[in-house]
């Protein structure tokens, strides 16, 4: 996963690095799906359509970093990156650092750091002065024709200039229109969507690109990259990886926010109680999204199926009409989650709402 670790305000233009250098480490799963993509390129415009947590931005970057490599394609022969980037070159090096002049990353103001990029802080609010605003989840119209005005207007390394949104679903309608005519007559420049859900993109843009979908990686293969970055034994990483419907990166950082296999395990009898002293470390919305796998396996088992997220002896089968009442009600507790309430309180009626 890309860092978080917040970087100066001015980053500055890194020098090449030595040819012996390690180049940055690729997901292990992303190598071939890159090559395909970059041999059955046919658009100036790629739309990425991934799921979260099995590297989709990661996906894009390394997209980006193979079309403004230095290296020439037939000496791009890293092992296990051969076809792609080379890692070594100044470019790779800028792209790495997220300083190149060719490159620009259009995240949304609260994803600026989990990008690599520096974190703006945040001004005044409406209700004081000392106040700092909350960190916008949009990519704004601003962002937008800044990004454009780069393209157009300065001068670069390279024969082409890429412009990368991540996750392309949020931005606003204002923001979507003010790139659909560079999407249209788009010059030099190449763009990689990124995005979880295209049906939340206007249907002008998702015609004008060519759609790429990348899958989670297969399931021994996320295990083993899971074991290697010391998320327990076989049986953790098992419970994590189903736990987070198989997205490897998803359940690292769950693993690294405190939720480990035995409270996985757990938590169905956590709430069949009511203990919401047991979850009051985790953070809001992942409490909400644990129990919307929870609701919706309690679901699966009521109608005899198998579950996806738990085993089928931590279920009990409920009242499909009440599971189905309470699918409702986390829904709008999803789309609230990141707001700031009371933690206690939200916790305890959260948990609460799952005790029948």
């Amino acid at each position: 996963m890309v860092s978080s670790t917040r970087r100066s305000p001015t980053p500055r233009a890194a020098e090449p690095r030595a040819q012996t250098d390690a180049p940055r480490e690729l997901l292990p799963w992303l190598a071939e799906p890159l090559r395909h993509t970059l041999a059955t390129q046919q658009a100036h415009a790629l739309l990425l359509q991934a799921p979260p947590g099995v590297g989709q931005f990661d996906f894009a970057v390394e997209l980006a970093r193979a079309w403004l490599c230095e290296t020439p394609q037939d000496q791009r022969r890293v092992p296990g990156r051969e076809g792609l980037a080379c890692g070594h070159c100044s470019s790779c090096h800028l792209v790495d650092e997220r300083s190149h002049p060719d490159l620009r990353l259009l995240v949304p103001e609260a994803l600026r750091a989990e990008a690599g990029l520096p974190v703006e802080e945040g001004g005044g609010d409406a209700e004081g002065e000392g106040r700092k605003r909350k960190p916008s989840r949009e990519i704004k119209v601003d962002q937008v024709r800044a990004a454009l005005d780069f393209a157009e207007l300065t001068a670069g390394r390279a024969r082409l200039k890429v412009l990368l949104l991540h996750p392309a679903e949020a931005m606003n309608a204002v923001a979507a229109n003010a790139l659909l005519k560079t999407l249209e007559e788009p010059g030099a420049l190449r763009f990689v969507l990124s995005c979880g859900s295209t049906d939340s993109l206007l249907p002008t843009i998702r015609s004008r690109c060519q759609a790429v979908r990348l899958l989670p990686p297969a399931r021994e293969q996320a295990l083993v990259w899971l074991q290697s970055r010391g998320v327990g034994d076989a049986q953790e990483a098992q419970v994590l990886l189903d736990a987070c419907g198989g997205r490897p990166l998803e359940a690292l950082q769950r693993q690294r926010e405190g939720m480990d296999a035995q409270a996985w395990r757990q938590f169905p009898q956590w709430v069949a109680s009511g203990q919401s002293a047991a979850v009051s470390g985790w953070p809001l919305p992942v409490l909400v999204e644990a129990l919307s796998k929870l609701c919706h396996d309690r679901s699966l088992v009521s109608l005899g199926l198998a579950p996806r997220y738990f085993t089928r002896s931590e279920l009990a089968a409920g009242d499909l009409d009440q599971l189905t009442a309470w699918a409702a009600q986390l829904r709008r507790h999803a789309r609230v989650a990141e707001h700031p309430f009371s933690a206690g309180l939200a916790v305890e009626a959260l948990m609460l709402g799952g005790r029948f």
